[in-house]
Parts: C-alpha cells; sequence; structure tokens
C-alpha cells in the first residue's frame, strides 16, 4: 500500500488551482448574458462534444460503473446502444425545433407552443431534478477526498464544490464547455492508467484476470431476458436507452444549454451524435476497470460498490500516478458539477427572473442576476450532497442518480413530443400530462425497473396531455 504522498498532493493542487485560473480566465470580456450562458453561440462542436460527455457521466462513471461491473457483469454495456440511438432521434425531431429561433433555454421551446406557464411549470421540474440528482454526483466526488485526507464528508463536499464554482461563476459556459473538454481526456487517461495498474497487480495479468470473469459469468454483455424488475437487458438498454437519452440530451437544460452554443444546426448534430459514440467507448472502458478489480481484489465484499475504485487508486497505486488518478476524480467532478450550476442559473434567470423582472431583452441585466444565482445554486447543489451521506450505504450513486432523473425525464420527453407533434392541446392540457406521467411513473415505480420509467412517462404524458387536448385546447391568438 503506497496511501497518498506529498508528490501526489503537489499534483492534485497544482491540477485544481491550474484548473480554477484557467476556467476563471476564459471568462474575460463577458458583456451579456448570451456571452455568459451561451457562448456567443460559437463553440467549436468537438470541444462541445467533450463538453457533453464530460457532463453527463463525470464521477458517476469514474468511481461507480467501475463498481457496477465488480458487482455484477457488462451488461450496463447495453445502455450505451440505446444511449446512441437517441441522440440520433434528438437530432433529427428536437434540435431542428431548437434552431428554428434564437431560444435561451430548452423550455423557452415549449413557451413558443404551449404559454409561459408551460415554459416556467417544466423548468421547475428540471431544476428540482438536476438538484437531486447532482447532489449525488458531488457526494460521489467527495469519496476519494475524505479517503485521503481524513476530512468529514461535509468538509470535502465543501472544497470541491467552492472550488468549482470560482470557475463557473467567473467563467460562465465558455470555461464550462473548454475545462470539460480537458477534464474529459484526463480522466479517461487515469482510467487506461489504472488499466495497465491491475496488468501488472494481477498475478497473470489481464489474460488470467479475464479467464476468471468469463468463467464467474462476469463478461455477459446482453441479456435477452424479458423482465421489466431487471434494469439491464438488451429490450430495457436498447429501447428504454433510448428514450431515456431523448429525455436528459432533448429536454434537460443541461445538455441542451451546450448543443445551443454550436454555431449551426449541423454543428449541433455532429456534437450531440458523436457524444454517443465516445460515451460507448468510456463506458467499455470503466466497466473493464471494475473487471479488473474484480480479479485482484478476488470478489471481496465493500460497504459501498463506489468506493472500490477509489480504495485501489490510493492503497495501489504508485507516487505521482496516484495524484494523477485523483485529479481525474475530481476533473469528472468539476465538469459536471459546474456544467449543473451554470445551467440551473441559466434557466432561472432566462426562465423565472428576466420575464418576472421585465427584462427578457435586456442581457446585460440577466447577465448580473445570472451570476448571483450561479452563487445560489452552488450552496444548494453542496447542501444536497451533504444530506445524500446517511442514505449511502449500500447503495451505487450512478444508479441512484439514474432513477431520480428517470422519475420525470418520461414527463418532460412527453410533453415535448405533445409539443412538437400536436396542434390542439394547450397549456393546462400540456401540464396535466405532465403531471399525470411523472406521478404513474413514481407510483408504478416498484414494479418495473429503472430504464422503464422514461418510456412509460413519455408515453403517459403524450397520451394523457392529447386527450386533456379536447378539454383544454390551444387558445387561438
Amino acid at each position: 500500500m503506497t496511501g497518498f504522498t506529498t508528490l501526489d498532493f503537489l499534483v492534485l493542487v497544482v491540477y485544481l488551482l491550474a484548473t480554477t485560473a484557467w476556467g476563471a480566465w476564459l471568462g474575460r470580456g463577458q458583456s451579456d448574458a448570451t456571452d455568459y450562458f451561451l457562448g456567443s453561440r460559437s463553440l467549436p462542436w468537438v470541444a462541445v462534444m467533450l463538453s457533453v460527455v464530460a457532463t453527463e457521466t463525470s464521477t458517476l462513471t469514474f468511481l461507480s460503473v467501475p463498481g457496477v461491473s465488480y458487482a455484477g457483469s457488462l451488461v450496463f454495456l447495453q445502455l450505451t446502444l440505446g444511449y446512441l440511438a437517441g441522440r440520433v432521434a434528438v437530432s433529427a425531431l428536437f434540435l431542428p425545433a431548437y434552431y428554428r429561433g434564437e431560444l435561451s433555454t430548452a423550455y423557452a421551446l415549449l413557451e413558443d407552443r404551449f404559454g409561459l406557464g408551460a415554459r416556467r411549470f417544466t423548468s421547475a421540474i428540471f431544476m428540482v431534478t438536476r438538484l437531486l440528482a447532482d447532489s449525488v454526483r458531488l457526494f460521489a466526488t467527495a469519496i476519494p477526498l475524505a479517503l485521503i485526507t481524513g476530512w468529514p464528508y461535509p468538509v470535502s463536499i465543501a472544497v470541491i464544490g467552492v472550488l468549482t464554482v470560482i470557475y463557473t461563476y467567473f467563467g460562465g459556459i465558455k470555461a464550462v464547455v473548454w475545462v470539460d473538454a480537458v477534464q474529459m481526456g484526463l480522466y479517461l487517461l487515469g482510467a487506461l492508467v489504472a488499466l495497465v495498474a491491475i496488468q501488472v497487480l494481477v498475478p497473470g495479468g489481464w489474460g488470467s484476470a479475464l479467464a476468471d470473469a468469463d468463467l464467474a459469468g462476469k463478461l455477459q454483455v446482453v441479456d435477452f431476458s424479458w423482465n421489466l424488475t431487471t434494469a439491464y437487458t438488451i429490450w430495457a438498454g436498447v429501447l428504454g436507452g433510448a428514450v431515456f437519452t431523448m429525455a436528459s440530451h432533448g429536454t434537460d437544460q443541461l445538455i441542451v444549454q451546450r448543443l445551443l452554443t454550436c454555431g449551426d444546426q449541423r454543428s449541433a448534430q455532429k456534437a450531440l451524435i458523436g457524444s454517443g459514440v465516445v460515451v460507448i467507448f468510456q463506458f467499455l472502458l470503466f466497466l473493464m476497470v471494475g473487471i479488473g478489480l474484480w480479479a485482484f481484489y478476488e470478489g471481496a465484499a465493500f460497504d459501498s460498490t463506489d468506493e472500490i475504485f477509489a480504495t485501489f487508486i490510493v492503497q495501489q497505486l504508485p507516487p505521482g500516478l496516484t495524484g494523477l488518478l485523483i485529479a481525474g476524480v475530481f476533473a469528472a467532478a468539476m465538469s459536471s458539477l459546474s456544467s449543473s450550476i451554470n445551467s440551473l442559473a441559466s434557466a432561472t434567470a432566462y426562465d423565472y427572473w428576466a420575464p418576472l423582472a421585465g427584462a427578457r431583452d435586456d442581457e446585460v441585466r440577466i447577465l448580473k442576476a445570472g451570476k448571483i444565482f450561479t452563487l445560489v445554486w452552488a450552496a444548494l447543489l453542496i447542501g444536497g450532497a451533504t444530506l445524500f451521506i446517511p442514505l449511502s450505504k449500500g447503495t451505487s450513486a450512478v444508479e441512484v442518480a439514474l432513477g431520480v432523473a428517470a422519475l420525470v425525464y418520461g414527463g418532460l420527453l412527453g410533453v415535448f413530443a405533445l409539443g412538437v407533434l400536436t396542434k390542439k392541446p394547450g397549456q393546462t392540457a400540456a401540464i396535466i400530462g405532465v403531471v399525470v406521467g411523472i406521478g404513474s411513473v413514481t407510483l408504478l415505480r416498484g414494479v418495473m425497473a429503472w430504464p422503464w420509467y422514461v418510456p412509460t412517462g413519455a408515453t403517459i404524458t403524450l397520451i394523457v396531455g392529447w386527450l386533456a387536448g379536447f378539454a383544454f385546447p390551444k387558445r387561438s391568438v
């Protein structure tokens, strides 16, 4: 066991300070909210693609996904096929609608179709969901810091949150996207380093590890069984994963905001579909890390599967490499947290504050308000992560976060489909559809696995909203 040395600490500190300073520097010259929240709609699609991947996977990929294959097999990979299919659908159905107008948030599309009430209602759902899911993400990141320093979880959470909010506050979306791109490269490098280390540390290397894993059934990728309570089957992966991605990448401001920073629709489509290809490779990489860890620890039990990779990094890697991989953990965390803070602040500023303050077209005032909301949401996320601490034993953070999001994504996807595919339903009908859709999935969650939440919720929302449209049609203007 090598532990965490002075060299590791130096590597980590240099990385954190350099990232924070660079991110803040990238925000120089910002003059209005379009600069701050949309990067003047001029960011290159490759950087946006990497930012999308870094945002959606983050620490949960780095720490939790290896734990998933450690405790199970490679069947989680089935979801990535659906993730790619869902991106193709969003590129064809939703991105053209977003780029037909100068939209500032995902929910502005619903205002154009239904009215301001629908925009605020769906934006509020996004805010609550993002607060809950990303509080879990932030907590997962505090695990390795607590293991290294011995600090309590609340202190570890606060340190990560404060460092991230500094460059998010000063740098805006431009800093978020470019820092995300670099951070993604770092945590992928960390995974590759872990694979090499496992080759050295496991007797017989990867050949032996894979042979043992195959005998134990841990290399299974496809499960053709039909069971609504099983999360990782080919049916849940392709259908559930596709519909989940249509919701997360087509209706969630966290991702849509990044796509709106591209200069045109085609660039946004390339960024989105390209991110699906990268995600398949990324999930495979981290699932294989989990298989290697299973071979190294001989399947030993841990209190939480989220601790397995962090423990390996701190205890088994040589000085310098430990610091590099822990920096990778922080890179993953900071990319997701900064994205959440910025997207929450933009939704609050554009969807709520600007209409109430009579400042819809005053980009300078929106910028000032947005910076205040940046600090408010950072504080709420830090507080939410602290509240998750007593609930974390025996859970996988990646599955908790995905489950939280999946409960409401069906309602959001359903109302966007209602807006794009129908003409008759009005605002009241749309809101009724969302409430019934989310409520139904919440009641049914005990009889189905989380990948089925979104298809079920979206279908119910679309049908109920369409039927309600006969009683509450769109008002003629």
